[in-house]
Formats: structure tokens, sequence, C-alpha cells
């Protein structure tokens, strides 16, 4: 049986001294005796003593702890990005309290809860997919917590966020597209309440335009970001009578099925069909063929989080929200080059 470990009011307790005098004294202060710091200092050694972070900070009213809220914790892009926050919480003494919506507003709302109950000193969120309402940030902006979102934000008026540029990355995807020869492009895109879908499929838009081709309707299939949802989908497109040549995926999970049904229907990547997706996660360079794909600086943008975050701490003033654009890179492999035609 593992034994509950020692605290302040256990030293405290067995002295009959108070806490503040315990905490003094392993500190060696010098208002406490040189005889009674060696005697609480020598307990503690013998108890092992370890001093609660958390118990500390709370004394404080600061426990240097960050609760980042992610959609799911198993995909690269969200790890990748944690690592980032993490990387900056450390040099800066903080620890990271992670959690997970899994996709759902209402744990969304649990997790805000939770996160604000352990004491954390701030919030760093991706929304979940569901999230069409923020009413459960407000708190947060009542007891004046710094807030930055990431990816996937809303209310960039009154709170910090790291972004892509999600408009230009759709933008140069349909560029590119159309010089490899595609003329009919389809997109399967996100729900249009997310920021970040809604840009990229206006970034299809302006692409379509600036490349002199018409919209179609009927080339494109918003999805809720579910496998199912997908295949469907890509089917769907896949099954026009004058079907497109390439598709242009939300992300790259909807690339990785959208190329599975491209394959079941017997077509050809790219012969007949180009395919890009977005992240650029290691599957991209696995499957067959290789995935062209958009590589986001993930590290980068938990550093950034990070950085703004603490920027909001460390002033001593309320500051405006900071919007931070960062840049992304289209790495070309297999999937979208057709070798045996030119624009």
């Amino acid at each position: 049986m593992s034994r509950k470990p020692i605290s302040l009011k256990d030293i405290a307790k067995e002295l009959n001294v108070s806490i503040s005098t315990v905490s003094r004294a392993l500190k060696n202060h010098p208002d406490i005796s040189v005889a009674l710091t060696t005697k609480i200092q020598a307990l503690a050694r013998e108890r092992e003593f370890s001093p609660n972070p958390l118990a500390m900070g709370l004394l404080k009213q600061q426990t240097r702890i960050i609760g980042v809220i992610v959609p799911n914790l198993v995909t690269f892009f969200y790890s990748s990005i944690i690592s980032g926050i993490e990387s900056v919480a450390r040099e800066n003494g903080y620890y990271v309290l992670i959690t997970s919506s899994y996709e759902s507003y209402i744990k969304e709302k649990e997790c805000v809860e939770n996160l604000l109950s352990s004491r954390v000193e701030g919030l760093i969120v991706c929304l979940s997919k569901e999230t069409k309402d923020y009413s459960h940030f407000e708190k947060i902006i009542n007891k004046e917590i710094p807030l930055v979102f990431f990816d996937r934000v809303c209310r960039t008026s009154e709170f910090s966020s790291v972004v892509i540029d999600n408009r230009d990355m759709a933008f140069q995807i349909i560029k590119h597209f159309y010089e490899s020869g595609a003329r009919r492009i389809a997109h399967i895109a996100g729900p249009q309440h997310l920021s970040i879908a809604c840009e990229r499929f206006e970034g299809y838009q302006a692409g379509l335009k600036n490349c002199k081709l018409k919209f179609d309707k009927n080339l494109v299939e918003f999805i809720d970001l579910t496998i199912d949802d997908a295949a469907k989908a890509a089917n769907k497109l896949l099954s026009l009578p004058d079907s497109p040549d390439a598709i242009f995926s939300v992300n790259d999970m909807v690339a990785y099925v959208t190329m599975k049904e491209i394959k079941r229907k017997g077509l050809r990547i790219p012969e007949d069909v180009l395919l890009v997706g977005i992240t650029d996660e290691f599957h991209a360079t696995v499957v067959d063929p290789p995935l062209t794909s958009i590589m986001h600086p993930t590290f980068d943008i938990g550093r950034e989080c990070a950085s703004l975050f603490f920027a909001q701490i460390q002033s001593k003033e309320k500051t405006p929200p900071i919007q931070k654009v960062m840049k992304t890179k289209l790495i070309v492999r297999e999937s979208s080059v057709r070798k045996d035609r030119t624009c």
C-alpha cells in the first residue's frame, strides 16, 4: 500500500507550529530561528516531503497552469501544436493541462468549466466542429482570463488567435490543379460555420475565378467531417455524368477517404483524378500515390499561441487582441501532377 505524501500541514501539526512557519523555514527565511529551521528541514527530509506546485500556486493565487482544449488528442496536427505550446510554457515555468472536446460542443463547454475549476491561469482553444454558440466563453471575458484561439477561431475582435491564410492556401491549390491540367475542380468542404471551412470555400471560389473556370454547385459537397460523410460526398462527385478531374479536400482525412473511393471505382490517381489534401501529416508520404498537401507550421503555431498567452499574462493593462497569420507551403507529390497533360 502506497504511503500518502506528507504535506506542509502534516509537518506543522507534528511540530506544533503554523503552516506558514514551515513554509518559510523550508526557504531558509531569516525570521525563523536556525534551530527551528534545522528541525523542520530535517523532518521534511526524513518524510521525503516534496512541494505540491498546484497547492503552492493556489496559495499565491497563481497555479502556473495553461488549459488547452483541442478537438482530439490523436491527430498529429493537434499533438504537434500542443508540443509547441508546451515548449514555451516550460521556458516560462508553466505547465499545460490538456483536454479534448472530441468534436462535441457539450464536451467543449464541460472542458471550459473543468479547466476554470482547476484554476488554470488561461486557455488556449481550438473549437469543436459542432460549436456555433460561443456564450460559454463569456465567463472568461468577465473574469479577464487570458484566452487564445487557434485554427478554428471565433470573435476575433475580442480574442487573440493564431491561424493560417486559408483563402490564399485554397487559391494556390486551385491554381496548382489548373496548371496540372484540371478543368473540372471539385471541393469537398467542411461545415460553413467553421471559420477555416468557410475561408477555404471562399479561396476555392476565388481560385476558380482567377483561372477563368465557371463555378458549378454540383462540384461542391459540404460534409460534417466524418469518414462516412466524406465517403458519401466523394462517391457522389465521382458518380456525376461529367465527373471532376480534380478534387480539393478540406483536410487530409477527407483526402484519404476520397482516395479510397477513387480507387474503388477503378479510377487512377493522378491519371483520371488529381487529389490534394490539407495538413500534410506523415501518412501523406506513405499512401499510394503520395498525397500532395499543404504543410502547416504546427509546432510554430503552438509557440505563437503560447507567446500570445504570455503577452496577456505579462501585460499590466488590457491589450487589444492580436491575430497572427502563419504561412503554409504546398508540398507537391504524385497525387496532383498529371505528367501526360499540359495546360
